[in-house]
């Protein structure tokens, strides 16, 4: 016979099996309730985090895209500063290189100012003169001095700009490389998306990384590159504008010397051509004088001669007459005429002696100003052939060096088929 096993077991009332059920619906209501109440506040958080999220990546794309319009708009600005600059630069450059070439080219003047003094200083006796042209000399190579000295300082301060022009330029040029790779960087972070295979997590992004500015000082810094940049190339715009002001006024200065001095020594060379044929008049006058005197003292001698041959006759036949006898030895007309006579040539051949004296003494004067006249006539000359090569000298500063040919040359020859007086003078030196 069959038995009843019963499963040993808790056994619950039905009051509980109801219950139990109930607070299964219950509960099942209540965590559907809850559930649909997160499912909406997780619809509006993914609608609210899915706007925010649009609208911030839109307000950070158009920040960028802002940002790389103010970074390009200096890098522009740098860009046309930088070709000024470099504009600014070749053309210090070649108003420096300016400068150096005058500077280099006043050294002819001061060698032929130099030489000529160095000519003069080979004049003779009186001619060894301090006059107007010597003055003009010393103040040419003054002038000389100075505007060497002026265009040194020039070259000097030239040469400072152009180092503080390359300061700026390199600075301007790092400041514009840092914006050309900061516009590299932020047009790529403009150019990712969602869908960019590149991005990813990074390790504490939002730090602040070491060196990191301000926009105030971002700002302030190009400010002040592009400010000095051009503040550099003002001051050597000024520099190029005074470069070429003491350039054109050193020229000047240096031609109207030039012209002075070279008016001086043609005042000069006028002045002692004058004196020159004076003395060449003064010297034939005196050798015409000389010619006739000579012939003179011949004349005084002869007469001298003849007087002397007459004071014989007269003395002979006074003597002869002595020898009359007795009664005849009377002082008759004849005797007191010969007596007379005697006299007479006595005291004619002491005038002409006299006289003779008298002319060899102008003769030994003249013959001794004549040798001055002529000593004073070489001095002219050589001081004449001394300023004519000065003058020759100096047209190295108006003939170009490859003609230039010199037009007195180490033997004093002239190709002129007509002698000035000067040229002739330069011969008879010669």
């Amino acid at each position: 016979m069959a038995t009843l096993s019963v499963k040993p077991s808790q056994r619950f009332q039905l009051p509980d099996w109801h219950t139990n059920s109930y607070l299964l619906s219950t509960n099942a209501q209540l965590q559907r309730d809850a559930s649909h109440q997160i499912r909406q506040e997780a619809r509006v958080l993914r609608n609210e985090t899915n706007n925010q999220t649009i609208w911030d990546e839109h307000d950070n794309r158009t920040r960028l895209v802002e940002r790389i319009d103010t970074v390009n708009r200096w890098k522009e600005m740098l860009d046309k500063c930088l070709t000024d600059l470099d504009a600014e630069i070749d053309a210090l450059t070649q108003m420096k290189d300016s400068a150096e070439q005058n500077l280099q080219a006043k050294s002819l003047p001061l060698d032929v100012a130099i030489e000529c003094l160095t000519l003069r200083e080979s004049r003779r006796d009186i001619d060894v003169v301090k006059d107007p042209v010597e003055d003009e000399l010393h103040k040419e190579v003054e002038v000389i001095e100075a505007t060497k000295k002026a265009l040194q300082q020039k070259v000097s301060q030239a040469f400072e700009q152009l180092c503080l022009l390359q300061e700026v330029r390199q600075q301007l040029n790092s400041d514009h490389r840092g914006k050309m790779e900061t516009l590299e960087i932020d047009r790529g972070c403009l150019s990712l998306n969602l869908r960019s295979p590149n991005i990813s997590l990074k390790v504490d992004p939002t730090r602040v990384p070491d060196g990191s500015t301000t926009l105030q000082q971002w700002d302030d810094f190009s400010q002040f590159n592009k400010d000095r940049g051009e503040a550099e190339m003002k001051a050597a715009t000024e520099l190029r504008e005074a470069i070429a002001l003491t350039i054109a006024e050193t020229n000047n200065e240096l031609e109207a010397q030039r012209v002075a001095t070279e008016f001086a020594f043609r005042k000069r060379l006028r002045e002692m051509e004058k004196v020159y044929s004076e003395l060449k008049w003064q010297e034939k006058n005196t050798l015409e004088e000389i010619a006739e005197l000579q012939e003179d003292i011949r004349h005084l001698e002869e007469d001298l001669r003849t007087k002397f041959l007459s004071l014989k006759l007269s003395h002979t036949r006074l003597e002869a007459r002595t020898y009359r006898p007795n009664v005849e030895l009377c002082r008759d007309q004849a005797q007191y005429g010969l007596t007379d006579e005697v006299h007479q040539l006595e005291a004619t051949i002491a005038a002409l002696k006299q006289k003779l004296a008298q002319a060899q003494d102008a003769l030994d004067a003249l013959y001794k100003h004549l040798a001055r006249l002529q000593a004073d006539i070489a001095c002219k000359a050589n001081s004449m052939l001394l300023d004519t090569k000065c003058m020759d000298t100096r047209r190295k500063l108006t003939v170009p060096a490859e003609k230039f040919v010199p037009e007195v040359d180490t033997f004093t020859r002239t190709t002129n088929s007509t002698l000035s007086p000067l040229k002739s003078c330069q011969l008879e030196l010669a």
